[in-house]
């Protein structure tokens, strides 16, 4: 198993019980494809270096799990379609 961390960017006028809801999603969907959860860490709302969507600020969340590698695909493919996500990136720890 290696270990990964997904650093996702949610909008920031969410709700805070709809935005742990999304996380939870995310978390499910790591899980069920055989990975495991090792940290999830909400930063807080905070500026963006450019516009997306025309928001200026962002809430930012770091989710540290470890995976074959075979769920990756699949997990990214669920962040592209979740509306409230502005931007995602899933990197492999070490690279």
């Amino acid at each position: 198993m290696r270990n990964y961390e997904a650093m996702i960017i949610l909008r920031p006028d969410m709700e805070e019980e709809a935005r742990n809801t999304l996380v939870e999603k995310i978390q499910d969907i790591i899980v069920k494809g055989g990975g495991e959860i090792r940290e999830t860490a909400h930063w807080g709302q905070r500026r963006l270096a450019y516009e997306i969507q025309k928001l200026r600020d962002g809430y930012y969340i770091l989710v540290k799990f470890t995976d074959k590698g075979e769920n990756i695909r699949e997990l990214e493919r669920n962040l592209n379609i979740m509306d409230n996500i502005l931007r995602f990136l899933v990197v492999r720890e070490g690279e």
